[in-house]
Formats: C-alpha cells, sequence, structure tokens
C-alpha cells in the first residue's frame, strides 16, 4: 500500500502525535473539573483565551526561527518537552494562577514545535505524497483524541482523584520524548544561515490570497467547547458528552489519512471546498436541531469535516511555498489560523448571549460559505 512507502519520519512524527494527544486530551477533559474547585466559568474562558492566544504567536516565530537556522528537530524535541514537562505539573497546582501559569507553558510548547513540525513533514515526502502524509499525521493525532477522553474515564472510573489523573500525564509524556529522539531530518540542499525575514510579501500572492481566506473562514470557526455546551443544551446528559466528541475524533482519525491522499489526486482546493461545506451544513443543522439523538450522527458528521480539511489545508501550505521558506510559511499559517480562534470564540459567545444560538450557528455558517466562495475564485491552484 502507499501509505507504508511514506518515510521513517512520517511514521515518527504520528506516534508522536497520537502520545501527545492522548495525554493532552486526557487533560483537556479534566482542567475544567478540576479548575471548578477552584474558580469559576470565567476563569476557565480567561486561561483557555490566554494560553490559546499567546502560543499562536509563538507559531510564526519558531517558524522564521527555524528557516534562519536551517534545523527543525531542536524545536520538535524542545516544544513537546515543555508540554510534558508541564502537564503533570498541573496535579500539583494550588490555584488558578499557577494552573494560568502550567497552561501558558503548554501552549508555549506547542506554539516553539508545529510550525517547525510541518515544515519537517512537508520536506521529508515527495509533493506528490504531500496530502496522504498529512493525513496520516492527522489520523494519528485524531486517535490520539479519542485515546485520552477513554483513558480519563477510566482512571476516574476507578474512583482516582483529579490530581492523580493529570499526574498520570508524565507517563505518555516520557514516551513523546523517546519516540521525538528518534526523528530523523532530511538532508538540506540549501544553506544553513538565511536572514532573519518575517515579511509576508517574500511569499507569493496566492498564497497571501489564502491565509486571508483562511483568516475569514477561522472568524466562524470558534472554540468546539461551544460545540459541546449546544449538545448538553439540547439535553445530552454529561456522563455521554465527552463520548460525542470522542466520535468526532474518531471518525477524522479513520477518514484523514484517505481523504488527504486523495488530494493529492484531485487537487487540495477541492477537498477543502468540500470540508468547508460538510462545516457549513453541521452549523446550520445543529443551530437549528432540538433533538437529542440527530446529536451523534451530526457529531460524526462533523468528524468528515476534520478529515477532509486537517491534513489538506496544511499540505496546501506547501504547495504554494518555497522549500527554503517552510518553517516561516507554517508559521504565518498557524499563526492566522490559532490566533483568529480568540475573536471567533468571544464574537460567537456574544451573538449566542444577546440573539440566541441558532444566530450564533447561522453567522458561522454565512462565514464558511463566504470563506468557500472566496477559495473558489480568488485563489488558483498551484502544484497539486
Amino acid at each position: 500500500m502507499k501509505i507504508f512507502s511514506l518515510p521513517a519520519t512520517v511514521w515518527l512524527l504520528g506516534a508522536v502525535s497520537f502520545v501527545n494527544d492522548s495525554a493532552g486530551e486526557l487533560v483537556y477533559t479534566v482542567l475544567p473539573l478540576f479548575v471548578a474547585t477552584m474558580a469559576g466559568p470565567a476563569v476557565l474562558g480567561l486561561l483557555e483565551g490566554v494560553a490559546e492566544a499567546s502560543g499562536s504567536l509563538f507559531k510564526l516565530f519558531s517558524g522564521v526561527v527555524s528557516d534562519r537556522m536551517g534545523s527543525t528537530k531542536g524545536w520538535v524535541l524542545g516544544g513537546y518537552g515543555i508540554a510534558a514537562l508541564s502537564r503533570p505539573l498541573l496535579g500539583l497546582a494550588g490555584s488558578w494562577p499557577a494552573i494560568l501559569a502550567l497552561r501558558f507553558a503548554d501552549r508555549l510548547g506547542k506554539g516553539l514545535r508545529t510550525s517547525p513540525r510541518d515544515a519537517l513533514l512537508a520536506s521529508s515526502v515527495d509533493a506528490s505524497k504531500r496530502g496522504l502524509a498529512f493525513g496520516l499525521h492527522r489520523s494519528m493525532d485524531n486517535a490520539g483524541a479519542v485515546a485520552g477522553p477513554l483513558a480519563a474515564a477510566f482512571l476516574l472510573s476507578r474512583h482516582m482523584g483529579l490530581r492523580e489523573v493529570l499526574l498520570y500525564s508524565a507517563l505518555p509524556g516520557l514516551l513523546v520524548m523517546l519516540f521525538a529522539l528518534f526523528v530523523r531530518e532530511p538532508e538540506k540542499t540549501t544553506p544553513k544561515k538565511r536572514s532573519f525575514d518575517w515579511r509576508l510579501g517574500n511569499f507569493p500572492v496566492e498564497f497571501r490570497r489564502y491565509l486571508l481566506v483562511l483568516a475569514l473562514f477561522t472568524l466562524g470557526n470558534s472554540s468546539n467547547m461551544f460545540l459541546l455546551l449546544r449538545a448538553k443544551e439540547l439535553g445530552l446528559a454529561e456522563a455521554q458528552v465527552p463520548l460525542l466528541w470522542a466520535l468526532t475524533s474518531l471518525i477524522a482519525a479513520i477518514f484523514s489519512t484517505p481523504f488527504s491522499a486523495l488530494s493529492d489526486r484531485i487537487g487540495r482546493k477541492t477537498l477543502i471546498l468540500a470540508g468547508w461545506g460538510i462545516y457549513g451544513i453541521f452549523y446550520l443543522a445543529i443551530g437549528l436541531n432540538g433533538k437529542v439523538a440527530d446529536l451523534w450522527l451530526l457529531f460524526a458528521f462533523y468528524g468528515l469535516f476534520l478529515a477532509a480539511t486537517e491534513g489538506v489545508e496544511k499540505a496546501y501550505v506547501a504547495d504554494f511555498a518555497p522549500p527554503a521558506l517552510l518553517g516561516s510559511a507554517y508559521g504565518w499559517f498557524n499563526m492566522t489560523t490559532g490566533i483568529m480562534l480568540l475573536p471567533a470564540s468571544l464574537l460567537f459567545g456574544a451573538i449566542w448571549q444577546l440573539a440566541g444560538a441558532q444566530a450564533a450557528f447561522a453567522f458561522s455558517s454565512i462565514c464558511a460559505v463566504s470563506a468557500s466562495l472566496l477559495l473558489a475564485f480568488r485563489v488558483k491552484p498551484t502544484g497539486t
């Protein structure tokens, strides 16, 4: 099978993401309950908002600097190492400011590793297998998003305390570092030292248009916590909410590889447009839907959106960017999509509170349709 022809670097990075996301989702599942013992939901919103927005800024920094250094592995090791250390320390935190500092460290680690890792993935394969490589990576990452909540549910079912569950995230953290140590960078054909340059103007105009379109789409793509809140509002039992998200991650894990590989043959834009179409339909449906029984089918449908877009959107970046600027290109991509999550979530929450859930979900659907039209007619296909 074509998937087994992928180099060891791709498989190792996939294994790293699987184990790391298992630990991350274990923490993500338990953290709201843990914070609730110290503070209210407003503090939880502050924790996540500050951590995510701050981490996004470092995605550009690490991408640009890794290009100048001509090396990515150190950033990957350091970024995963910071996360592996900070997560179990949450179990020792005695106040919400301490949790804020540790969550910032976790997101800092993600910010430092993400762009160099994406550049390493893109440079490890031929362009004809780029979609397949990113699809496999996203499949393994989403598989971790299934394993993490299930592990948390198992530990809690054994009457383990929240602090103990958080401390258990140290075990996968050690395994992450072991896998990451064996990752090898491909041979460089360009000089290692380059000028330090942050300018987006160095990239083709089509790449800049692509970033603007992504920014518009992300403005309507708020935190997934709102989806789970909507499910609970419609009457889904609290105990079933994590399982609903595990279903979404499972569908994404199953279909990410074949969908992304398909983009190698029929083009990235086609898959992205299909995924954004699914997103628009899903948001309209969940905004208008009032039946709990429909949620399982709808969230499985949402998993198809993730499968069709997460890997393909990243593969599309490498189709635009010069090889010597891959880290910087992924820095701009990851910062754009990451930093827009903060205004997206604030805007979505404000619309929900002032005009109701239906209006908020309709707004997100309109953003998806608008972004799809711009992508279809204003961004010309490049490469595959």
